[in-house]
């Protein structure tokens, strides 16, 4: 196959601005289209345009007053960068998200892409919010999956939440899984060092969170949780990592419990917890894919997470992980059952470190997207 001009709409990445999964996902993906592909990517941030590990990079620092304010802002004038590059034209154009959808608009007719990482209905936690800006960047969503040639999501759950959400027909969605480089997340080291840092005994059990502190996280419910696994065992340690609006609440209740709140933490140290723990829990209540599940099997650990969307359809039950229901009570009994087996912990997060390699590396997943581009050109379908 012949090779692309690619242009990557994303209000994130890992060179400038980055909130979430979204900034390592889409960088990743940009970089290994790079290696076959000429790929520029139109983000915020501040700067000059550079290239970074072989993508063209166009920042531009928006304003606005509300997110959608910002976001039309930030889609205007990443567009007129867009046109200053499109001769010879871009063969796809690629949107994350629905922060850029003006833009989307004014390009309808070019061969596009769009891709939910996410909905607004889940980040709500799976909710209906009651606000104007719900409605607002819901509307978004539709566009962006109604306008472009073909759709993509990070797990069969998002497929089926856009198709009930937005009407999407099937035929136009592509699961593309986010993918992962499993050798950076494992790092050698002494957990005992690592946890006394922390305060914790060389040998206490130490459960790890990670995620942002917010409703859809699911942190309340291990907070919840906490108590009742102490009943079972006094020694268990945790320590939550993020931030978010649920901060000070999560820890007035975890006050009198052994949680340690790490806050936001830069990379090499969320590694070193990472392969300290000897458990990694994932609470949330909606997840379209769980990055820190692949995450945390890239380091072998094991993994509690919750039933619910990409949790659920990657952890096979028992076997690299425990799934359970959407209750404090159901995340303190699968805790308390693995923390007791040393063993079985091991073993699991063996099986979810061979997971990853086999099906979430960034070259099998790399190749699936190139599928969908090449897909669009060969049928010519824009709309």
């Amino acid at each position: 196959m012949p090779p692309l001009k690619i242009a990557y709409f994303c209000w994130e990445s890992l060179h400038a601005v980055r909130v979430g999964g979204l900034a390592p996902a889409v960088t990743n993906l940009a970089e290994i289209m790079a290696r076959n592909h000429e790929v520029h990517f139109f983000t915020r941030g501040p700067g000059p345009d550079r290239m970074i590990q072989g993508v063209f990079y166009h920042f531009y620092e928006p304003s606005g007053g509300t997110i959608t304010g910002y976001c039309r802002d930030m889609s205007r004038s990443l567009l007129a960068r867009f046109r200053d590059y499109d001769l010879p034209p871009f063969d796809v154009i690629h949107v994350h998200d629905w922060h850029f959808v003006d833009a989307l608009e004014q390009l309808k007719d070019r061969k596009t892409v769009f891709t939910y990482h996410s909905t607004e209905y889940g980040r709500n936690g799976g909710n209906f919010g009651d606000w104007p800006e719900f409605n607002e960047i819901s509307g978004r969503e539709w566009t962006g999956g109604f306008l472009s040639g073909q759709v993509t999501t990070v797990s069969k759950h998002t497929k089926a939440e856009i198709m009930w959400l937005y009407g999407i027909p099937e035929q136009k969605i592509t699961v593309v899984p986010n993918g992962i480089y499993p050798d950076a997340y494992r790092v050698p080291l002494d957990p005992g060092s690592v946890k006394k840092e922390y305060g914790i005994h060389p040998l206490a059990p130490l459960v790890l969170f990670v995620g942002r502190l917010v409703y859809q996280k699911g942190p309340d419910l291990l907070a919840d949780a906490i108590p009742l696994v102490l009943r079972k065992r006094w020694d268990v340690q945790f320590v939550i990592v993020g931030e978010g609006d649920m901060r000070q609440w999560l820890e007035e209740r975890c006050r009198p419990l052994p949680v340690h709140f790490a806050g936001y933490i830069p990379d090499p140290e969320y590694l070193r917890l990472l392969n300290a723990c000897d458990l990694v829990v994932i609470p949330s209540r909606n997840e379209p894919f769980g990055l820190v599940l692949t995450e945390a099997w890239s380091a072998e650990r094991c993994v509690v997470a919750t039933d619910v969307g990409g949790l659920s359809e990657n952890i096979d039950n028992f076997t690299d992980g425990i799934k359970v229901p959407v209750r404090a009570d159901s995340i303190a009994w699968a805790i308390s059952y693995i923390i007791e087996d040393p063993v079985r912990i091991r073993s699991m997060g063996r099986a979810g470190r061979r997971k990853v390699v086999s099906r979430f590396n960034w070259e099998k997943v790399g190749g699936m997207m190139e599928d969908v581009y090449y897909r669009l050109l060969k049928t010519g379908e824009r709309k």
